[in-house]
């Protein structure tokens, strides 16, 4: 695996913090070295958001990247500001149920992700992030399956969340 590096981002309240964390928490779980730098606006809530993500079997020296191996964007103006970070062959993962731009780029590979609209036909509409989660791990093996269920079941939805549970697994799980 070497080093992957990962960018997500979105609105405040989409979840894109979180999606960082259970990585991060996934790549630790599995022994990695891991780094996890969170961005966003005083506005909270409807503001940006984002966050860097480094999974690596080897010590990271520096939490800041340059360019990323794979960017998700929740929603168009994280789509048009970010698509130019994916390095040439890298993966960009895109929240199809709210972007309705193509990307500009051919030397990527683009994943369509109705996030929004599936968290909501599964009555899970703040589950969109669990969900284009679910896509972003079964497409790159930055960490396993495995290692976000675990981090899912005993890290997230836990105590006052533990009700949330098995419908998030399915949400990661794109059932």
């Amino acid at each position: 695996m070497a080093t992957t590096k990962l960018f997500l981002a979105g609105s405040g309240g989409q979840g894109i913090i979180l999606m960082g964390q259970i990585i991060t928490y996934a790549a630790m779980h599995e022994n990695k070295e891991t780094t996890f730098l969170p961005s966003y606006g005083p506005e909270m809530r409807g503001g940006t958001a984002n966050c860097t993500v480094i999974v690596s079997d080897r010590p990271i020296s520096c939490p800041l990247i340059y360019e990323a191996d794979i960017v998700a964007a929740m929603n168009l103006p994280s789509m048009i500001r970010f698509e130019s970070l994916v390095k040439p062959g890298g993966k960009l993962f895109l929240n199809s149920s709210v972007i309705d731009k193509k990307p500009e780029r051919e030397d990527i590979s683009v994943y369509e992700c109705g996030a929004t609209d599936k968290a909501n036909a599964m009555n899970l509409s703040r589950s969109a992030n669990i969900i284009m989660l679910g896509e972003l791990i079964r497409n790159t093996g930055v960490v396993s399956p495995e290692s976000i269920e675990y981090v899912l079941s005993h890290k997230i939805f836990v105590g006052k969340r533990a009700d949330l549970l098995e419908a998030n697994l399915k949400a990661f799980r794109g059932e």
